[in-house]
């Protein structure tokens, strides 16, 4: 079973940027990482009101991504900490 396709939109990218320290950054890129091979980890929820939108939890911060199985794709839409990321 192949992988999916990672995209990022670019304010989820600027986002990912502006993530607290460098640790942080690091912990968050593993983890958008390992979407590729499994696209809803453990721990992951779907968001109410969306199709198929799913939220990622990496810390004290939140990758919301949108999960398009029949194209194979994964899109990163944000990245921020969890006290502003659902604003």
């Amino acid at each position: 079973m192949a992988g999916y396709r990672l995209l990022i939109k670019a304010s989820a990218a600027k986002e990912l940027e502006a993530a607290g320290t460098k640790a942080d950054r690091q912990r968050i890129v593993d983890k958008v990482r390992t979407l590729v091979a499994n696209p809803r980890p453990q721990g992951s929820e779907k968001l109410a009101g969306y199709a198929d939108r799913y939220r990622v939890r990496q810390g004290s911060y939140r990758i919301i991504d949108l999960i398009d199985d029949q194209r194979r794709e994964i899109t990163i839409f944000k990245v921020g900490h969890r006290k502003d990321v659902y604003r």
